[in-house]
């Protein structure tokens, strides 16, 4: 076997792989072998028939194609490793020269892998910003604890409070239109933590059960309806029930109610110990990201277009799987976020970004020689099991019916030993935040 290397334009080669006459021959008969059991000829048995009868009933250009298919991939696979060529897609055969006596010629287009010019990456001395504890954390944490564990009151002889729970029938119009989805029954409506329109939930505080009102709004401008985008809209509305959020006292037995502790201050000591471990894992998500930021800006890579179009597709994909899941339709949401130009040029600039983060990261694990091991491909099937409570050997079962899944895995087991090491490498410093001079 020879080969023929021609580089082309944004990472692609063309080789030219000449089979000799000889092993082409050879294929050839195969070929002619193995199509002869799946043809029925009068007068022979399967597999019986002559290479003559079997050329003209099926023609040789099908026989020559079997023969390619055959011979090809261990040829292109050898190839590749003879010509040290880090390919990323699946190679595709562009032509053929195919004429029996003579040798072949087949030619095979890949696509490999962009060439990384790492900067600065061990060594570095950095400064990230604290990210302190607030200091009404505390508070809030025991505030957020007391409502979980809130009960309610119905309210009859006092106008509704913008901490109620107002339980309404609603119905909304828009432009003399019913709005599509735009009403309810009983439906259980928390004036001070509304998700509605802005405007909507304040127009309810101060009315009485019984009451019967329109209130005015307008949908904002960013609204993921279209037709419904910066519209003015009224809504008639009917209070059914006002509740009252009842809080709990904060002592002992509260305590004792909601957790192992015995007292007041176990409890806020729990709670205290639960924020400096955010406090520290957040400080040490920021120097990760410090870091890598720092070394993917120092590294320099010219992204093929094939690329970045491949990866936006591949986020579309996502998107649309994600939104699926939450129920909204792909095509209004495009239509709501300008249109698919628009979205396409912020997928671009993803694309680009994750693109150019895993060519950086397996550059690095190249030049440092950092490999995975089983013992970090098990870690990460313990943390998708610990995610959806599921048993470790259910999670490979799964896996094991995905092959894309396992190289993602792989991938992101990759990134996590780079990272490791680029925080073992790098020195930064945690400073206090720069007060703002007003």
């Amino acid at each position: 076997m020879k080969v023929n290397l021609t580089e082309g334009k944004e990472n692609i080669v063309d080789l030219e792989i000449i089979i000799p006459a000889k092993d082409a021959a050879e294929a050839y008969n195969r070929a002619v072998n193995k199509i002869s059991q799946h043809v029925n000829i009068d007068g022979f048995r399967k597999g019986k028939a002559p290479r003559a009868i079997i050329e003209k009933r099926v023609g040789t250009e099908r026989i020559k194609v079997e023969a390619i298919e055959t011979l090809m991939p261990s040829a292109i696979s050898n190839a590749i490793k003879e010509n040290n060529l880090d390919v990323i897609t699946q190679p595709s055969i562009t032509s053929y020269d195919f004429e029996l006596g003579k040798d072949l010629s087949v030619k095979v287009r890949v696509e490999i892998r962009p060439e990384v010019t790492l900067g600065e990456y061990k060594g570095l001395n950095l400064k990230v910003e604290d990210s302190p504890i607030p200091a009404d954390a505390e508070k809030k944490s025991l505030d957020n604890l007391l409502n979980q564990h809130a009960t309610f009151e119905l309210v009859v002889d006092r106008p509704a409070k913008d901490t109620d729970i107002a339980v309404i029938d609603f119905e909304g119009f828009s432009n003399g239109e019913k709005i599509v989805g735009g009403d309810g029954k009983n439906y259980s409506l928390d004036l001070g933590n509304s998700n509605f329109i802005p405007g909507f939930a304040e127009q309810i505080v101060g009315k009485n059960v019984n009451d019967e009102f329109e209130i005015n709004v307008t949908f904002p401008k960013e609204y993921h309806d279209e037709k419904l985008k910066g519209q003015p809209a009224v809504f008639k509305i009917k209070i059914n029930e006002l509740k009252e959020r009842v809080l709990p006292e904060l002592n002992d037995e509260f305590a004792q109610k909601v957790g192992p502790f015995k007292t007041v201050d176990d409890l806020k000591a729990d709670i205290n110990k639960y924020l400096e471990s955010q406090h520290e894992r957040t400080n040490k998500q920021n120097t990760e990201n410090e870091v890598f930021k720092a070394v993917i800006d120092a590294a320099k890579v010219e992204i093929p277009q094939s690329m970045i179009s491949r990866e936006i597709e591949s986020l579309k994909a996502d998107y649309q799987q994600r939104l699926a899941y939450q129920g909204i339709d792909w095509e209004t949401l495009v239509k709501s976020q300008g249109g698919v130009d628009h979205l396409e040029e912020t997928l671009t600039e993803d694309a680009k970004a994750r693109i150019k983060n895993s060519l950086v990261i397996d550059k690095i694990a190249k030049a440092e020689d950092i490999k995975l091991e089983p013992k970090d491909l098990e870690k990460k099937f313990a943390e998708l099991a610990a995610l959806y409570g599921m048993q470790q050997q259910d999670v490979l079962k799964e896996i094991g019916h995905n092959p894309n899944a396992l190289g993602s895995l792989s991938q992101q087991a990759l990134n996590d030993k780079v990272r490791d090491f680029l925080l073992e490498n790098n020195n930064v410093e945690i400073v206090q935040p720069k007060v703002e001079v007003k």
